[in-house]
């Protein structure tokens, strides 16, 4: 019998038994420490107010339809009835000639769960290349549940470090929360910046990215030389 149940696999030894109590006691404590830092996070209070109502360019929601472009406020991304907003900004800059590989794969498992996301939240993705361009990426990799626009015209990846000073494009998360006093910064996967420990990738977007967790349950891991790539053979 287990130390927490009586469940056995076939042919699972003592030895197994053993070691699986312990990693299993040890992911009992995960789950608790985990909610202890989503708490901590939700007890955020608000952070500085949105810089300015921001003007974005948009596509139409039907992405074949490469023509169609309007301006969208930052304050419109915001529906009624949902006053959370989460933004991913991903690494494509205008002169870029691909999207960023590790956010295109954190977008691809991103659309799929879009729809769920948006019944309780506001959504959206931005990225300093074009909108034609942004959308030709999109309509290649299927991304139809995104809300996608372009800050190419504006300072919203610079305010909000998904750019620097160099004009170099970096991946981020932001969250927005709406008021009656206005529209305020709630949170940053800040861990991208924080000092990182030796042979720890930042891991800033987890959260939000299963593929890694995927790999977090086999025995070769995450591995130390692989990353995503846009196509396989």
């Amino acid at each position: 019998m287990g130390k927490f149940h009586d469940i056995h696999f076939p042919g699972e030894t003592d030895t197994y038994r053993n070691a699986r109590d312990t990693l299993l006691a040890a992911e009992m404590d995960l789950r608790k420490q985990l909610e202890e830092v989503a708490s901590l996070r939700r007890r955020l209070p608000p952070g500085g107010k949105l810089k300015q109502d921001y003007t974005f360019e948009e596509g139409a929601a039907d992405l074949t339809d490469q023509e169609t472009v309007r301006q969208t406020r930052f304050s419109e991304l915001f529906e009624k009835g949902k006053d959370s907003l989460i933004v991913y900004s991903f690494m494509y800059g205008p002169d870029a000639e691909h999207a960023c590989p590790m956010c295109v794969s954190l977008l691809d498992s991103l659309n799929g769960n879009a729809h769920h996301a948006q019944d309780r939240i506001n959504l959206a993705v931005i990225a300093k290349a074009p909108t034609q361009k942004i959308r030709r990426c999109a309509l290649e990799r299927g991304w139809d549940k995104l809300r996608l626009l372009s800050s190419a015209n504006n300072t919203y990846n610079l305010d909000y470090f998904a750019e620097n000073v160099q004009g170099e494009q970096l991946p981020d998360i932001n969250v927005f929360t709406k008021t009656d006093g206005g529209i305020y910064h709630f949170y940053n996967s800040e861990l991208f910046f924080a000092p990182t420990e030796a042979g720890q990738h930042p891991r800033h977007a987890d959260l939000i990215w299963p593929l890694w967790n995927l790999f977090d349950l086999t025995p070769e891991g995450r591995g130390t030389d692989w990353f995503p790539k846009l196509s396989y053979d």
